[in-house]
């Protein structure tokens, strides 16, 4: 019988059971997968305490990449022995997934397993900031917040690739390194430091463009006082916790600035927005203009601890899971 991860009650890393699952059959419009990488993500944390609730049992994961074993009928477009990848599967922590078509896009021959697997959940939403939610011009300054985690790495890639000088924060001195690495051109570590008059001391006083926030209530406040007059808030998770509810006068108060709480299902509606996201994500893995940091790789068997791991700040880059 094939493994998996399921999640019976939801709470904390233990609530990950690593257990024997029925064989799987792909229905119409699906293919069933051999999972070769799931990607590991906050999102997968949510589901698993309960924060944003599914029907129990379910099967966590929402990102892989493997190359598909059967297809269901009513297929096109998919063959047996296809490389694919996806970001909004549930069910992706196995040896084996059932993901609809619609969710699916062949992966490339410069593009290996890992890089797929670890690319599209972050890489598709660091996308959409950058290129949609405020589209970065060249000679914007932005902030990033975990400017080392995954998401992170690729939105200072990205945004530097448009022209803009990048501001990241991180918490150590090796996550400052990797920021640096990736192009921050200014790092501050706000485990040291409030971030927000240090931003406001290296715009001269004006402020960022768009702070890119995916920590959430431990940053809040710091990212609205980063903001130039009508800058843009995107707050896109809540690593730290979600942000209490507030009085939208603040953001009249800030500048008239703009906050905005967007989401990857809302960026990638449509097969077409999907296909040109990733289309443009694994040309610049091709070309070499965009690295992806594979910061761990764990057994399937071990989902909780990459968990803890995730959730406890000890990472970089993405984590994998690999059956």
């Amino acid at each position: 019988m094939p493994k998996a991860v399921v999640v019976r009650a939801t709470g904390g890393p233990g609530a990950l059971e690593f257990t024997d699952v029925e064989a799987k059959s792909p229905g119409s419009g699906e293919l069933l997968v051999d999972v070769a990488a799931a990607g590991v993500n906050f999102i997968d944390c949510y589901h698993r305490e309960g924060r944003y609730p599914l029907a129990l049992p379910f099967g966590p994961g929402l990102e892989g990449a493997g190359r598909v074993s059967a297809v269901g009928p009513d297929v096109t477009g998919f063959a047996v022995g296809d490389r694919v990848a996806w970001a909004q599967s549930l069910g992706s922590y196995a040896e084996q997934a059932v993901v609809p078509v619609k969710d699916a896009v062949p992966v490339p021959d410069g593009v290996d397993d890992d890089t797929a697997g670890a690319l599209l959940l972050q890489g598709l939403t660091a996308h959409y900031l950058v290129a949609s939610t405020y589209p970065v011009q060249k000679g914007d300054t932005v902030l990033v917040h975990a400017a080392a985690g995954g998401v992170g790495l690729l939105l200072v890639q990205l945004a530097k690739a448009r022209g803009a000088r990048v501001i990241g924060t991180v918490s150590t001195e090796a996550k400052e390194a990797l920021a640096r690495e990736a192009g921050a051109d200014e790092v501050i570590r706000y485990d040291q430091v409030d971030f927000a008059p240090v931003v406001r001391e290296l715009t001269g006083g004006v402020g960022v463009a768009a702070v890119y926030d995916g920590v959430g209530r431990t940053t809040f406040d710091g990212s609205l006082a980063s903001l130039r007059p009508r800058g843009m808030l995107a707050l896109f998770g809540a690593s730290s916790g979600a942000v209490p509810p507030f009085d939208p006068l603040r953001l009249n108060q800030a500048g008239s600035v703009f906050l905005t709480r967007p989401s990857l299902g809302a960026h990638v509606a449509t097969r077409e927005e999907l296909e040109w996201r990733t289309g443009e994500l694994f040309e610049a893995v091709v070309d070499g203009a965009l690295t992806v940091r594979i910061g761990g790789r764990y057994p399937l068997a071990e989902a909780r601890r990459a968990h803890e791991d995730l959730e406890g700040r000890r990472t970089t880059g993405k984590l994998l899971l690999v059956p």
